[in-house]
């Protein structure tokens, strides 16, 4: 009798740890990822009963919860929505959460597991948990002055400290107003969010990170560049042939320059030169040269065919694994599959800008709970070494080179070293042109500020539109605000 007893009593443990170790896995462990999950209506319709804590810039809030008198008590607040609305995101009664107000839901709610002697508190006391602060690295000052550069362009700029990874702005347009997707009637809110899943400029997707990405274009010449200085076969004097037009390998394809004519005078271009006028043909050849696997390892150091968060989720930009020798071509001036984010490029010009070292991208500063206890602060951390710093200091000059005599002439800047590469990408025989500019200024000094600026729909030109012509003064504008700052 008793060994049965002693069986039953070990059953009896053995089930009451296993269910404290679930129930602890589900309350501790994954208490943050559970609270940021927007499909869980139960722990959205749960944090009415608390006040939600604010979401900082520069020290003041840029959504926040003020007390209201109807079932809800409080209310969901965006000032300045449209310049911010991309990186808050939306707090909603039946749309769930988005952007910053998603991916750190549980912070804002007082759910995360760090904040779990407050949630001991709320049970003794009966008081509910207020949630805590958010900190973002944005500065108002950049990131308005990014709205405005980019005026009626439909389109996307980011910039960031490249020592350190902070974003300062991220500017996405269209905008939306998230004010009017917090209201308590649920039907004013489905109706909204309907009406802006049918607007056909997608101003829901934050473009500096999500959606549907775009080709890359000539800024894509700088993975290539990397690619080929770091495999100690080339120098920026390396030549190649300098036809008006190229036939690839076994098709019909022919692949032209901007200019419709020969890279510069002479029978051969340089590397240099080729980066510098931002010439395709020298590109698709030494493309061809390095081969596919070569400049997809490179892409990938840089972040390519990869997701992460910042700590919202970054859509993984793409350069194709498996390429034939035309495809390759093709894609070594960021066409065929080629695709990327604003943020991707801008971390290519983060890593040419910090001597090698790519720092991992964040717009988190620090999280704050009620009572002003630390919660979460920044820290600088490294992502990877993508190139040398003897390939970066190239490189550098060789983007100066373009700013100061090729074709990123119109990011020039009065008493400043300026490293740019802009680009022009096609979207088929008949679409409109996607334009970019990606760069760090200033080239020389230990405190740089890198810039990606993506313009959708060749800038209201279709094809008359290009990278210099629109994207690289946009830059010009914003990179002038950051360094007078």
């Amino acid at each position: 009798m008793n060994r049965e007893l002693k069986r039953v009593a070990i059953v009896v443990f053995v089930m009451f740890m296993a269910l404290f170790v679930a129930t602890s896995i589900i309350q501790v462990v994954q208490a943050d990822n559970l609270a940021a999950d927007g499909r869980d209506t139960r722990v959205l319709y749960d944090s009415y009963k608390a006040r939600r804590g604010p979401i900082l810039v520069d020290g003041l809030p840029v959504a926040e919860s003020l007390p209201v008198t109807d079932d809800y008590r409080y209310q969901r607040t965006y000032t300045e929505p449209l310049l911010f609305a991309q990186t808050t995101g939306y707090f909603s009664l039946n749309q769930g959460v988005t952007g910053i107000e998603g991916s750190m839901n549980s912070y804002l709610t007082g759910n995360s597991g760090s904040q779990f002697l407050d949630q001991l508190s709320a049970i003794l006391t009966g008081r509910p948990v207020t949630g805590a602060s958010v900190s973002l690295t944005l500065d108002k000052k950049v990131q308005k002055a990014a709205w405005d550069a980019l005026a009626g362009y439909q389109g996307a700029v980011i910039v960031t400290e490249v020592d350190t990874g902070k974003i300062l702005a991220m500017v996405s347009k269209p905008s939306y107003n998230p004010n009017l997707l917090a209201s308590h009637d649920a039907d004013t809110v489905l109706a909204e969010y309907n009406k802006l899943l049918r607007d056909p400029t997608s101003p829901l997707i934050n473009r500096t990170i999500d959606g549907k990405l775009n080709p890359p274009g000539s800024v894509f010449k700088l993975v290539v560049t990397a690619a080929a200085l770091e495999s100690g076969r080339y120098t920026p004097e390396s030549t190649f042939p300098n036809p008006s037009s190229l036939r690839l390998p076994g098709t019909d394809s022919i692949v032209k320059n901007s200019s419709r004519t020969t890279c510069g005078p002479g029978k051969t271009v340089t590397l240099a030169d080729a980066l510098r006028l931002s010439c395709n043909i020298p590109f698709a050849e030494l493309g061809m040269q390095l081969g596919g696997k070569a400049i997809l390892d490179q892409a990938e150091k840089f972040g390519f065919n990869q997701t992460f968060e910042i700590p919202m989720r970054v859509e993984a930009s793409v350069f194709p694994q498996f390429l034939d020798e035309p495809q390759t071509g093709l894609a070594s001036f960021g066409q065929f599959d080629d695709r990327a984010t604003p943020l991707q490029i801008a971390m290519v010009s983060m890593a040419i800008a910090n001597g090698g070292k790519l720092m991992y991208p964040t717009v988190i500063e620090s999280v704050t709970s009620a009572d002003l206890k630390p919660l979460k602060s920044f820290s600088a951390r490294e992502y990877g070494q993508p190139i040398s710093a003897q390939t970066a200091a190239t490189m550098t000059q060789m983007m100066v080179n373009g700013v100061n005599t090729g074709a990123a002439s119109n990011a020039r800047i009065s008493g400043v070293a300026v490293a740019g590469k802009t680009g022009t990408a096609e979207n088929g025989s008949t679409n409109p042109y996607t334009l970019w500019f990606t760069g760090f200024a200033p080239a020389a000094g230990s405190h740089k500020y890198a810039i990606t600026v993506l313009v959708e729909n060749g800038g209201g030109m279709g094809q008359n539109g290009y990278g210099n012509l629109i994207a690289a003064p946009v830059a010009k504008k914003v990179l002038e605000a950051v360094l007078n700052k």
